[in-house]
């Protein structure tokens, strides 16, 4: 019974942070019809947020695409059916793994990256700054963050998409001496919009909630170094979990409708 204390603490705080984060989320819809629009700001996110993920974006792809089609490819000649190879990759990669996989790199990536860099201005008194001088650092700092990673996480997704694609067109072209334009043609004929519709628009979803967690635990971070680094590593374990429970909700709604 005394065991039990702790566990029950646990989850009351769980609900509670669930709360607060639901309010910042309100929050953050608030400011971002309310002027002035931070664009410049906005512009100087998206550019970080892709430029310095994009690389990490592109390899992750295109090895995805090597090693799937590698693991794939000898279970598929057993049953001659190594012709169904661009179908299954475009659509495994396009639906689901190039998706989820960019998601994690980026919750990795940019929401550490978020929650240290707000938790750090938090620390050092610069967003109480920012509120002394009239300065609305929620609309500055949390809203061209949320809004930059909502746009640039579809896009790196497409990138991955495209890295992954060419990795698994490399080991057929080896393989199976598979010309390009084979392949791809195999490729655009098995992918429908079907696919790409509702594995795009959960891309949005994923973004959106990368820069709302990371925000929301650098913004309200506890005094202290150690609470920077308690932030930079919160953000990106309940991001990551929040990843998956969206990606569920979505190939459900999916399976369902479509």
């Amino acid at each position: 019974m005394i065991q039990s204390f702790p566990t029950i603490t646990k989850i009351k705080n769980f609900f509670i942070e669930i709360g607060d984060i639901t309010y910042f989320s309100n929050r953050f819809f608030k400011e971002l019809f309310s002027k002035p629009f931070e664009f410049k700001e906005f512009l100087r996110q998206c550019y970080n947020m892709g430029n310095k993920s994009l690389g990490l974006v592109l390899i992750t792809g295109f090895i995805i695409g090597l090693v799937l089609t590698l693991q794939t490819r000898p279970t598929l000649e057993q049953f001659g059916a190594e012709a169904w190879m661009p179908s299954m990759v475009s659509i495994s990669l396009i639906r689901e793994i190039s998706p989820i996989i960019t998601a994690l790199i980026c919750a990795g990536r940019i929401g550490s990256g978020i929650g240290a860099e707000l938790g750090s201005m938090r620390v050092t008194e610069q967003i109480d700054a920012m509120e002394v001088s009239g300065t609305n650092p929620f609309k500055y700092l949390v809203v061209t963050r949320v809004l930059a990673t909502t746009l640039m996480v579809p896009i790196l997704v497409i990138f991955g998409d495209v890295m992954g694609l060419y990795g698994s067109y490399l080991v057929e072209n080896l393989k199976g001496d598979v010309s390009f334009f084979l392949y791809f043609n195999k490729v655009f004929n098995a992918i429908e919009f079907s696919d790409l519709i509702p594995a795009t628009i959960k891309t949005f979803f994923f973004g959106y909630a990368i820069g709302i967690v990371g925000c929301y635990k650098g913004y309200y971070c506890e005094k202290g170094t150690v609470g920077v680094g308690i932030a930079a590593n919160s953000a990106v374990v309940y991001t990551s979990m929040l990843l998956f429970i969206i990606d569920f909700i979505a190939v459900f709604v999916t399976d369902i409708f479509i």
